[in-house]
């Protein structure tokens, strides 16, 4: 998938998140934010200015959330973001309105929506985590110029093929069709089970 259809993904399939964001003593807090529109590199959504939500925001750009699509767990989506915001204000507000027309039953009057404004989240980076193939399936992306960095386990030159971290491989996604295993990281669980089991500590978290 390319960035765009994932941030569609997160519009269009999943649209109400779990946001995280800190107040003023730096503690998380939670709440449910719905996105309600999308373009090639960015994502929308709208608060009102006298909400703490509001103010945590102007405090600290720097968000996170993470929003799922299933009925049961096995059967689940999961995308997460890391990114920041800013306020662009009432711009866009009437274009929300009209990609998400049930928000004239929270705001039904143009004197009501005087309170809201728009944030765009317009960098980050994400993963998506599909519970529902098998083995697992999980991707990362960037956009907004963040440059996408490798995290997870890799193997290194010190691996001895000894194929011992297959033991304990919930999802089989250790190859060995080399002279050094690999992880085939779009499978992997991040569970840490072949670090903790490799005699030649060729097993390494970035």
């Amino acid at each position: 998938m390319t960035v765009s259809e994932y941030l569609n993904y997160i519009y269009k399939e999943i649209h109400t998140t779990i946001f995280a964001t800190t107040n003023e003593k730096g503690h998380p807090i939670t709440c449910a934010i719905d996105i309600m529109d999308f373009d090639d590199n960015s994502l929308y959504f709208l608060t009102a200015k006298g909400k703490n939500f509001y103010h945590r925001l102007k405090n600290n750009p720097h968000i996170a959330f993470t929003g799922m699509k299933g009925q049961d767990t096995l059967s689940s989506i999961a995308i997460s973001i890391q990114g920041e915001v800013k306020e662009i204000g009432s711009s866009r507000l009437s274009l929300l309105f009209q990609k998400n027309p049930y928000m004239e039953n929270i705001y039904p009057t143009p004197q009501s929506r005087n309170a809201l404004t728009v944030f765009q989240i317009y960098k980050g980076t994400g993963e998506w985590f599909d519970l529902s193939k098998k083995p697992i399936e999980r991707y990362s992306f960037s956009f907004g110029d963040v440059k996408q960095e490798q995290h997870g386990y890799f193997i290194n030159a010190n691996c001895i093929n000894c194929k011992l971290c297959d033991s304990k491989c919930p999802q089989n996604c250790i190859s060995h069709s080399s002279i050094t295993a690999h992880i085939q990281q779009e499978n992997c669980l991040h569970c840490g089970n072949c670090y903790t089991i490799c005699p030649t500590k060729a097993i390494e978290w970035r």
